[in-house]
């Protein structure tokens, strides 16, 4: 049964079935480079939404020390 989550990137919630061995994003094709960037700058998943839309911009690097940038 897929888990309910929450995206990290928009805030927005989606049903991840990654634990079930099946999910929506297992059909999305992300370069090495861009899952690298995806997983320093946010923790678990993301929705579908967030991953095409990543998958489709050139990956944007993580700041030094684990912060995006953002103030806080």
């Amino acid at each position: 049964m897929p888990e309910a989550s929450t995206c990290p990137r928009c805030g927005g919630g989606f049903d991840c079935g990654a634990k079930d061995g099946h999910c929506a994003c297992f059909e999305l094709t992300l370069s090495a480079e861009q899952q690298v960037a995806i997983a320093a700058r946010w923790q678990g998943c993301l929705c579908l939404r967030c991953l095409r839309a990543l998958q489709d911009e050139p990956p944007v690097p993580a700041a030094p020390g684990g912060s995006d940038g953002a103030p806080g």
